[in-house]
């Protein structure tokens, strides 16, 4: 199974936590990352003085289910320190699984395609880099969601 995972961080050098994540991501049994969106810096989802994020976004071969891939997203979470304080608020890093093949969850404690990534430059404009003809499940083309949001404050590295 195909699946995308986006990776975000602002705290204890945002690149190298990236860099951990996709280590131990493609280190983890049933899990090969394939691909990797080049990185973006984008300012704080709200107004909290905090520093900007680095953003990225990675495509895995999977034999694992969803939910097992939530899971191995949650403790590469717990391994590099990520403290849930508030919603929004600073992170070491944040692993959120975006798009599982074309398949749609709706779980407690799982949805899928990501709930807010029609909303996000930071997570639609490197999933394109990777994958500019995408259609993804429920939300349709990436190109069209792009055009329905404001990129000007993503900057690519």
């Amino acid at each position: 199974m195909l699946a995308y995972i986006g990776l975000g961080s602002n705290l204890n050098n945002p690149k190298q936590q990236i860099k951990d994540a996709l280590i131990a991501l493609n280190s983890a049994a049933d899990v090969e990352v394939v691909s990797l969106s080049s990185l973006y810096r984008s300012p704080p989802l709200d107004a909290t003085k905090q520093p900007d994020y680095l953003n990225a976004v990675c495509e895995v071969n999977t034999h694992l289910t969803a939910l097992e891939l939530l899971y191995v997203c949650q403790n590469i979470e717990t391994e590099q320190h990520r403290v849930r304080e508030k919603k929004w608020g600073a992170r070491t890093i944040d692993l959120d699984i975006l798009i599982y093949g074309v398949q749609v969850v709706a779980s407690k404690q799982l949805v899928v395609p990501h709930p807010e990534m029609m909303n996000r430059a930071f997570v639609l404009v490197p999933l394109a880099e990777i994958e500019p003809d995408l259609k993804v499940p429920i939300l349709g083309d990436i190109q069209e969601l792009i055009a329905k949001i404001d990129v000007s404050k993503l900057v690519k590295l």
